[in-house]
């Protein structure tokens, strides 16, 4: 697998209300988009570093995956996103070569992105999101 860059940084948020001005007066820049991806209980709201993004996660639901992790872990980095071609060639591959997965099949994430999600029991504890932009094809 040979990713082109991070396409962002996870941070799950209680607020993004109550953090979004912390990132615009940290990062000089101001927040470019905020929507909800109702399939995955959140609310996001995203950054542009560079060519990387930071992508703030707010639990819509206590119940899923942001509110689980909140409650468990409290707020902060959540996961890593890298950029990919052909991502469910990838996917394939990495199910070959024993890599957990937790999305066996890509599916829609925020900005109209084709998201799918590594296991951390497989990537030394790191949740790892793979990103490919259908557009980009």
């Amino acid at each position: 697998m040979q990713p082109s860059h991070i396409e962002h940084i996870g941070i799950a948020v209680k607020s993004l209300d109550a953090v979004i001005p912390y990132y615009e007066k940290m990062l000089g820049t101001k927040c470019y988009s905020i929507e909800e991806v109702p399939e995955q209980k959140v609310r996001t709201a995203f950054f542009k570093i560079g060519q990387t993004k930071i992508e703030l996660l707010e639990s819509t639901d206590p119940e899923g995956p942001i509110g689980k992790y909140i409650e468990k872990r409290g707020e902060g980095v959540q996961h890593i996103a890298f950029a990919v071609e052909g991502l469910q060639d990838q996917l394939n591959t990495l199910a070959e070569e024993g890599i957990q997965l937790i999305d066996k099949q890509p599916r829609k994430g925020a900005e109209g992105l084709n998201i799918a999600f590594l296991h951390p029991k497989s990537t030394f504890g790191v949740l790892t999101e793979l990103c490919e932009d259908p557009n980009k094809k």
